[in-house]
């Protein structure tokens, strides 16, 4: 018997027009041979063209394709939020409208979490992009790998699969500055990797320019590490270790013992070393008004504590009293001995 398991489809949608009855053909191609039902969430980002009317044409011949339109462009992470909360699959695959993304792994996402993952996660094994955007790139999984206190997979698209709980567990950050793959990866659970090559663009050009990948770096710097912030404190404390035994030999060379060494400390490099010195108690001041901006920043993004995957299933007093005491005390034995 064919499993009626519900997967929802989420597709951002900014100006892709062109795009949205070729990616339509291509997912119809492929989830048809899938033994699932699904909902194909199209959520208009406050298109300018006519993205949001090739949607509703969608509509008229296909009842699985729903169309969310925003009030106006909010950004795609706000689209993908936006589309998660919608879904009612038990799983769901976010996924670009501009055909980079394949969909015949759909069935390679699916096949690996009925497997057991929680997450499964699209690659880039290779990539259509520039020198310049390709360095970019590097660099900024360098930093992220350095400085963020979750672990950041390189080249890791928003082409994912989450699972119900994944996603109820999303629905409940309460962030707005956010990026969905960040969060994504900050909540843990079970997770799995397909990679693929990035598919050219059919139409269109990429709506991300440099300004907003260079904001996306700047948001996801500041939202997934504190080391910017404590970045201030670290240079005063380390002009500090230079400052005063410098400071202090100088002082002592000169004045206590009447310069033995004949180094001719002069009074512009006293002033310069106290000038180092007064930067580093600035820059150290800085660093511990940050650690308190951390504490507030912390307490704002409002977070969850923790995460549960799984907990024990709790008996109610009635059933307790209902249970036949000898099975009871056969299951604590069996406890114990185990």
């Amino acid at each position: 018997m064919a499993d009626q398991k519900l997967i929802s489809l989420v597709i951002p949608v900014y100006n892709e027009a062109p795009n949205i009855p070729l990616l339509h053909q291509e997912l119809i191609k492929h989830i048809d041979a899938l033994p699932y039902q699904f909902e194909i969430l199209f959520v208009d980002d406050g298109s300018s063209d006519n993205s949001a009317m090739a949607v509703d044409k969608l509509t008229e011949t296909d009842n699985r394709v729903q169309l969310i339109q925003l009030a106006r462009n909010f950004g795609k992470e706000a689209a993908v939020s936006a589309g998660l909360r919608s879904t009612q699959g038990a799983a769901a695959i976010i996924m670009d409208a501009d055909l980079q993304m394949p969909p015949k792994l759909i069935g390679q996402f699916i096949r690996r979490w009925k497997e057991g993952a929680e997450i499964v996660i699209g690659v880039f094994a290779e990539r259509n992009m520039s020198p310049l955007k390709r360095l970019g790139a590097h660099s900024f999984y360098w930093i992220m790998q350095t400085i963020a206190h979750s672990k950041i997979t390189p080249n890791a698209t928003d082409f994912r699969l989450l699972d119900r709980q994944v996603i109820q567990a999303f629905n409940s950050l309460t962030e707005r500055n956010r990026i969905t793959r960040g969060l994504i990866d900050w909540l843990g659970f079970k997770r799995s990797y397909v990679h693929f090559k990035q598919e050219a663009r059919r139409y269109g050009q990429p709506t991300y320019t440099y300004r907003k990948l260079i904001t996306l770096a700047v948001n996801s710097f500041t939202s997934y590490s504190l080391i910017p912030l404590k970045l201030a404190g670290y240079m005063g404390l380390f002009i500090l270790t230079i400052s005063i035994p410098a400071g202090l030999f100088m002082y002592v060379e000169k004045y206590l013992l009447d310069d033995p060494l004949n180094l001719l400390f002069s009074g512009t490099d006293m002033l310069a070393i106290l000038i180092l010195f007064l930067v580093g108690v600035v820059l150290a001041c800085l660093g511990l008004i940050a650690l308190y901006i951390a504490h507030i920043h912390a307490e704002v993004i409002n977070r969850p504590l923790y995460v549960v995957r799984q907990s024990p299933t709790f008996i109610t007093p009635a059933e307790v009293k209902g249970r036949e005491p000898v099975k009871q005390t056969m299951r604590v034995e069996e406890a114990l001995e185990g």
